[in-house]
């Protein structure tokens, strides 16, 4: 299906973050790390991370891109550039040492809407080409973006963001859900929409909270639409968790003790991008490319899990489900499409996770050879390329729409990927 300048225009709306970006963004960060985090304590670790800054990251950037022999790198290293190499490798080292207190300022809301009507006027937009706004409810809230607010959505993608439960925000993901929702609009689709879930983070509440929220948030959304059919449920990393733990519970018999109310049907689709299958799993493996910490992973899983019920339980860390008869029941009408990367630490885990499902449910999947964690969200804000620059494309748009096809029954054979 051919795609219209409008939409093409809207999905390389702002192009790559560039030097310039990260720039504007720290101005934008500083005071509200100052705020919210304090300044003795926002002072204390810049500077511990200057030997970090200063020696580590240059020697290692230099060393491991242009002094070792090409067998010898990394396959993300090999295919990166010289920008992205370096912005991973600050994201790995905040990922490990900066306090997650810290990283949650870094995509709030208070510092993602600016910098995003930033690149907005540093690219002649003086406004958002697609409405959005906030939906506030007493159990829940979220981001609604929609082509036409003052007409019923012919579909819309529920999405949960990710940032390990204890940072992230809808407001962070603008940019990559207006993206989504331009190829919603080439695929055909005449008034498409996204609810964003801005679910609690922990520490401010642990599970069930969260799940709550997703249930509610869902059970909107298809009061808008009327029809489960014209959903699709996608998160990323412990949002993709999250949706997980959505399907089951909609496909429970029974509500597990925790009380939900009324049962909701499944929706037609749920794309996965780099699940965080089980919470915690001797599977999981830091990798030379991976910017996740297996410790840290599970520190954080441990924190989402509260304590209340164990890591275990399959709606905290639905990997551990083994209930086939669950998953079927849970499943949404079109199945389920994952897309994760070879070099993430969740690699393992999630192949351990669709060799499980896959005969009872049905899953499609793409690996991408050197990928990394959630790249199809990160390659929006730094790859030159923004359909991605993996030799077999890391490109999630395109999965999705060829897995929209098949709901419209368009008759259009996609061959892209790797079905399993």
């Amino acid at each position: 299906m051919a795609r219209g300048p409008e939409s093409h225009d809207l999905m390389l709306l702002l192009g790559p973050v560039s030097y310039l970006d990260c720039l504007v963004f720290c101005v934008f960060l500083a005071p509200q790390l100052i705020w919210h985090v304090g300044f003795f304590e926002t002072v204390w670790c810049v500077l511990q991370a200057l030997p970090f800054f200063s020696v580590k990251l240059p020697v290692g950037l230099m060393r491991e891109r242009y002094f070792l022999p090409p067998e010898n790198q990394s396959l993300f290293v090999q295919k990166a550039s010289s920008f992205e190499d370096f912005v991973i490798r600050c994201v790995r080292y905040a990922f490990e040492h900066v306090p997650a207190k810290i990283g949650r300022v870094f995509f709030s809301k208070e510092v993602a809407l600016p910098f995003m009507q930033f690149r907005l006027l540093r690219h002649g937009y003086f406004r958002c080409p697609v409405p959005w706004r906030e939906h506030r409810e007493e159990s829940f809230h979220g981001i609604w973006l929609i082509k036409n607010p003052e007409e019923k959505p012919d579909f819309v993608l529920f999405y949960a963001h990710g940032g390990g439960f204890s940072m992230g925000s809808s407001y962070f993901y603008l940019e990559f859900l207006l993206t989504w929702l331009s190829e919603l609009e080439a695929l055909g689709y005449s008034n498409p929409a996204i609810f964003a879930l801005e679910y609690t983070l922990v520490p401010d509440a642990a599970f069930p909270t969260q799940l709550n929220e997703a249930v509610r948030g869902y059970e909107h959304v298809l009061k808008v639409v009327q029809d489960p059919s014209l959903v699709c449920v996608s998160g990323d990393s412990a949002g993709a968790t999250l949706i997980l733990s959505l399907l089951l519970h909609l496909g429970s018999q029974e509500a597990n003790g925790i009380g939900y109310g009324r049962r909701l049907p499944v929706p037609a689709l749920a794309v996965l991008i780099s699940p965080w299958v089980t919470l915690v799993s001797t599977r999981h493996r830091n990798t030379v490319s991976d910017y996740l910490d297996v410790k840290q992973l599970h520190q954080y899983g441990m924190q989402f899990a509260g304590g209340k019920m164990p890591e275990d339980e399959p709606l905290v860390s639905p990997g551990c489900c083994k209930d086939m008869s669950l998953w079927k029941r849970s499943s949404p009408s079109k199945g389920i499409y994952i897309t994760y990367g070879t070099e993430e630490v969740f690699a393992s885990e999630i192949e351990a996770f669709i060799g499980t499902v896959q005969e009872t449910v049905v899953v499609k999947s793409e690996a991408a050879v050197g990928g990394i964690h959630a790249w199809p969200v990160a390659s929006l804000f730094l790859s030159s390329n923004r359909l991605g620059f993996f030799d077999a494309p890391f490109n999630v748009f395109g999965y999705c729409v060829c897995s929209l096809m098949v709901i419209m029954n368009a008759g259009t054979r996609c061959e892209q990927g790797e079905e399993r």
